[in-house]
């Protein structure tokens, strides 16, 4: 029994080591640059919806009326959790109904999806998301 625990933590740890594929690997981390577009920015108003605190992105969701007077549901990349805390975040800044200008940048390949830089709130307050280009 004990000859086979070397080999068995051996192939373990090589399993640890097969990257990550599929809808797991969309939730990794990434380089600003490798999704968002510093070249096309976004200023919109809206209703937040979800204010998500997960790592490696908080995110939060905006309903916005288009030109057309649609409402499209906007995602919006904040930094980590962490970061935010230390920026003065709390979990009760962004609440569902808050009224927000987001300020950020569009994603490369997803037309409602944006890293957010600046969060202005309805009581005149800025906050700002910790990540972005720069």
């Amino acid at each position: 029994m004990i000859r086979y625990a070397l080999p068995i933590a051996m192939a373990a740890s090589c399993v640890a080591l097969v990257p990550i594929e599929g809808p797991a690997a969309a939730r990794a981390h990434h380089a600003f640059a490798a999704e968002f577009d510093r070249d096309r920015p976004v200023e919109v108003t809206g209703t937040v919806t979800r204010v998500e605190w997960t790592n490696p992105h908080a995110r939060f969701y905006v309903d916005v009326e288009n030109q057309d007077g649609e409402i499209v549901n906007w995602d919006f990349e904040l930094t980590t959790p962490n970061i935010l805390f230390r920026q003065g975040w709390s979990r009760n800044s962004l609440q569902e109904g808050d009224r927000v200008t987001v300020r950020g940048f569009r994603a490369r390949n997803a037309p409602y999806v944006a890293n957010a830089g600046e969060v202005m709130l309805a009581d005149g307050r800025t906050v700002f998301s910790g990540s972005g280009p720069d």
